[in-house]
């Protein structure tokens, strides 16, 4: 199983298929199967780790709200 750290670049890798204006969760970047493979503390942690380096960087996306759930919407 992959660590945080590499969920994380696989996650910036694909923002580049996110169409501009589009609203998402860190989760659509992966296949579904991929995803519930992921351990739910990898899944946090990768969530965290996700929202430092749009924070940190100018990629051009920004977070918005969350959902009911909890999770955190994204707009590229």
């Amino acid at each position: 199983m992959l660590n945080a750290n590499e969920l994380l670049e696989i996650a910036k890798e694909e923002l580049k298929n996110i169409d501009s204006e589009e609203v998402f969760l860190v989760r659509d970047l992966f296949k579904g199967y991929e995803w519930n493979r992921i351990s739910k503390s990898n899944r946090l942690l990768l969530g965290t780790l996700f929202l430092n380096y749009i924070k940190s960087t100018d990629v051009g996306i920004i977070p918005i709200e969350k959902t009911s759930s909890g999770q955190q919407r994204y707009k590229k």
